[in-house]
């Protein structure tokens, strides 16, 4: 049948140029930039590759983790350049609007930051890729809630040439769901992580992260616990030390009080 095997031939054409996609460096490697984590940034060969489509995976349901992640990325790549952050539906109802006053407190300017309700994945992912193709943009985010098919290698190639082409960089957030084959240039998997001990003024202590890289298209992998520095807007190494180094205060011992049974029982002698 004629159709049959046109159809069966447009399949193979694409699956080569996906192949391609996967394997080809365009040329030569793209620009990157640091992220301020020495380790991570040795691994990335410099930082992260701008022009490109990175996915952020929240472990479990830790979205507001991979939020935080996203958005550090973001600054990081983008700059002082306005920031185009598209939005399924679904994942405002379950995570929440994003908090402005939030974004100022960890260093970002909400002035940048333009975000985009899209009614279901297609229209998100339809929405990004058309974005992706307009530098006068420094990042997109496409956030997606859950499991969905309509995000298969079709989609992330479009969205890997428009990123490519425009020299613009897609960040992919991704919630409640697996990963699957794509032409990502990196992937990660965050959820929080415990703050290092610090001063009493200091109790909430800044953004942790504990961070995997999944996949590296040009390198290894590895997995880090990353601080996000609100004042300088980067990551660093958290560095861990005993109570001792770092002392806390502590409610006193309950020496000038009697022991609670012998209340009671001077209670019910009376």
């Amino acid at each position: 049948m004629p159709g049959t095997g046109s159809s069966a031939g447009k399949l193979a054409r694409l699956r080569d140029r996906i192949a391609r996609i996967e394997t080809d460096h365009g040329g030569g490697m793209p620009d990157r930039v640091a992220l301020g984590h020495g380790e991570a940034d040795a691994v990335l060969q410099g930082g992260l590759a701008q022009g490109a489509v990175h996915e952020v995976f929240a472990k479990g349901r830790h979205s507001a983790a991979a939020t935080g992640f996203i958005a550090g990325l973001a600054q990081r790549v983008g700059k002082d350049r306005p920031l185009l952050w598209v939005r399924q539906d679904f994942a405002a109802r379950e995570s929440g609007a994003l908090s402005m006053r939030g974004w100022r407190e960890i260093g970002l300017d909400p002035c940048l930051l333009v975000t985009v309700h899209a009614p279901d994945v297609e229209s998100a992912l339809r929405t990004a890729a058309d974005a992706l193709a307009c530098d006068a943009l420094g990042v997109v985010v496409i956030e997606i809630w859950g499991e969905t098919r309509l995000f298969d290698l079709v989609a992330s190639r479009r969205l890997t040439l428009a990123a490519r082409a425009s020299g613009v960089t897609g960040l992919l957030l991704r919630v409640a769901a697996s990963p699957l084959p794509s032409t990502a240039e990196t992937r990660w998997i965050v959820r929080p992580a415990r703050s290092p001990p610090g001063a009493a003024w200091q109790a909430w202590g800044a953004p942790v992260l504990e961070t995997r890289l999944v996949r590296n298209r040009h390198g290894q992998t590895g997995q880090w616990i990353m601080e996000w520095k609100c004042d300088e807007c980067l990551f660093r190494d958290v560095s861990f030390h005993d109570s001792e180094t770092h002392p806390q205060p502590v409610a006193a011992a309950a020496a000038d009080r009697p022991h609670p049974a012998r209340v009671i029982a001077l209670r019910r002698a009376g």
